[in-house]
This record gives C-alpha cells, structure tokens and sequence, in this order.
C-alpha cells in the first residue's frame, strides 16, 4: 500500500468505518439550513437538512424523529440530514418548534 492511501474495505471485517483523517464539521452560523436536491439521485427529489450543530449520535436520533414525522425514510450523511421526498415545510415547522433558526436554500 502507498502512503496515501486508506483501507476502506475488508473482506474479513466489511467496509471500514473508521477515518482518523475525518475531521469535525466546521462551525456554523447557528442557522439550520433546507434545501431540496434531486442533483445525482435520477430525478428523485431529497431534502437535506445541514447546519445542524449536533454531535452524531444526537444528529441520528433528531433525523430518526423527522423521518418518523414526515412518514418517509433517509439518512444522515456527513452531518447532513437527508429525507426522501419534499418535505421543506413540514419540516421547518419541526425544527423551529425544537429551537433552531431555519431558512431555505436554494431554488
């Protein structure tokens, strides 16, 4: 293996999860941001929800309850909320009766 490069998959243990180059999301301006994407997923439309200055277990858990509200799956991608579907007002009422300051982004 060169120096560069990083073991990403095992055939003894599956794909590799650990990265000690990954290093934390930047701080934000403290404003949860929602923008809706269909960019890369062929055609199908997603709602990303970024900003959200959680640590990851708690990131998973705020994205298992929106999930849940909004009826529809997703997941949470490097510290980006993605819940299939056009959910933007659902889910700005949801995150502004938590506490966040929320705006939409994008077109």
């Amino acid at each position: 293996m060169s120096k560069n490069s990083r073991l990403v998959y095992s055939t003894e243990t599956g794909r590799v999860k650990e990265n000690p180059d990954k290093k934390p999301p930047p701080k934000g301006d403290g404003i949860v941001r929602i923008r809706r994407e269909t960019s890369g997923r062929k055609g199908k439309g997603v709602t990303t929800i970024s900003g959200v200055e959680l640590d990851d277990k708690a990131l998973a858990v705020l994205a298992k309850e929106l999930k849940q509200q909004c009826g529809t799956g997703g997941s949470v991608k490097d510290a980006v909320i993605e819940i299939q579907g056009d959910h933007r007002e659902k889910l700005r009422q949801l995150l502004e009766q938590r506490g966040f300051t929320v705006k939409f982004a994008g077109g």
